[in-house]
């Protein structure tokens, strides 16, 4: 996902839980910083967490301003492990080792760690 246009599932994203756009500063909502940990993003360390909508400078609407936040590896990888023992405690394709493959979420979590641990 390093530099590339691969996609994060959305019910993944949703289990890392992202800030929403008002709570990013303009370094994170435009991917130049995690949006977990502020620290600086460069083209080839920033994991795309996908377009998002953001008010314009102030406003309450959201009409029309896209962002495009990012996040470092170690964050996403952090995360993604957290998330997989909070999804595995209550997902039941999860607790069977036999269907494990078939949850999209669990997978997508477990690619995550795999992926941009370090």
């Amino acid at each position: 996902m390093s530099g590339t246009t691969d996609e994060i599932p959305a019910a993944v994203l949703d289990v890392l839980a992202p800030p929403a756009p008002g709570e990013l500063n303009g370094d994170q909502t435009r991917g130049r910083a995690c949006v977990w940990c502020g620290v600086a993003l460069t083209v080839g360390t920033t994991v795309p967490l996908g377009e998002r909508m953001a008010p314009a400078g102030g406003s309450g609407s959201t009409a029309g301003v896209r962002r495009l936040p990012g996040a470092c590896h170690g964050c996403v990888a952090g995360r993604a492990h957290r998330g997989l023992f909070a999804h595995g405690s209550t997902c039941e394709l999860c607790a069977d080792k036999a269907s494990a493959d078939a949850c999209t979420v669990g997978r997508g979590l477990y690619r995550l760690i795999r992926k941009h641990r370090q």
